[in-house]
């Protein structure tokens, strides 16, 4: 049996992880301006900044339609898979999975999974479903057990700007003044499908992430070792292999996979966003 693990493109895995574990992938839209663009395709993360720094104007993201979902699912199906795996970001904030369900439904064969997660919370189901599939797991039995490991998943974000959801809607600017005024870095957490602010750092961005990483991991022995993300929306490289050192003093990882966050996530948190994620024994 031929199993195809799918994803919609929130899932921020990177080219090597796609290719390594033949991951298809289902685009958002991303419309700036009046274009509309395919989220990886024809516009990146670099795009949307250049245009706000012209603009002002953030973009808006919109879930894979019905339709866009069934003619997906058929084309692999067309390809030879017999079954399909789909994950999609978290049900409660967007549209991705209902529709997904919708397509599946007319298509067969689909198996639909809500990562209850966002970038690569997600992503490490998807990378754990493919390991599945290499060992000839049945493709219900996946989907069931990555459903069950989604509330093993530890995804947050360290924010250094709150710019972007001020713009977004999503703070208040008198909060976000404050936050600035007092230079607090936020870390978002996902909690039950949702986004939700959790501890508050102090300090410049480089300084604190650092702590934000031995509070994530403060009992390593909770801690899964195989898979652990470095996900950032584009930060100074300096700053990034400072958090893979961090990483490698507290414990010895199998892989650290560093990747950019897509349109979705850059969209809402702007460019000095890291998060480091990684699943629960």
């Amino acid at each position: 049996m031929r199993i195809r693990i799918t994803s919609d493109s929130t899932t921020d895995l990177g080219e090597e992880l796609i290719e390594r574990y033949q991951i298809g992938i289902l685009p958002l839209t991303v419309q700036i301006g009046e274009n509309v663009y395919t989220d990886g395709v024809d516009v990146t993360p670099d795009d949307i900044y250049e245009n706000y720094e012209k603009n002002g104007t953030l973009p808006k993201t919109a879930s894979p339609n019905p339709g866009d979902a069934e003619a997906f699912f058929r084309a692999q199906l067309e390809d030879g898979y017999d079954e399909i795996i789909h994950f999609t970001i978290s049900s409660e904030m967007s549209s991705s999975y209902a529709n997904a369900v919708l397509a599946a439904e007319e298509v067969g064969h689909v198996h639909v999974v809500d990562t209850r997660n966002l970038s690569t919370g997600g992503g490490l189901l998807v990378i754990a479903a493919a390991e599945m599939a290499e060992k000839g797991d049945d493709p219900e039995k996946i989907a069931e057990a990555c459903r069950a490991l989604a509330d093993k998943v530890d995804a947050s974000f360290v924010i250094d700007n709150l710019e972007f959801l001020v713009k977004g809607g999503r703070c208040s600017p008198l909060k976000a003044l404050g936050a600035n005024l007092l230079q607090l870095k936020p870390c978002i957490c996902v909690s039950e499908g949702k986004m939700d602010v959790g501890k508050k750092y102090r300090g410049k961005f480089a300084a604190v992430l650092p702590k934000y990483i031995h509070d994530r991991i403060a009992d390593v022995s909770e801690v899964r070792k195989d898979h652990i993300f470095i996900t950032h929306a584009g930060c100074d490289k300096k700053i990034v292999q400072a958090c893979i050192s961090e990483l490698r003093g507290i414990a010895k990882f199998d892989e650290i996979h560093i990747t950019r966050a897509g349109c979705t996530i850059s969209s809402h948190c702007g460019k000095n966003t890291l998060g480091v994620l990684f699943l629960r024994k």
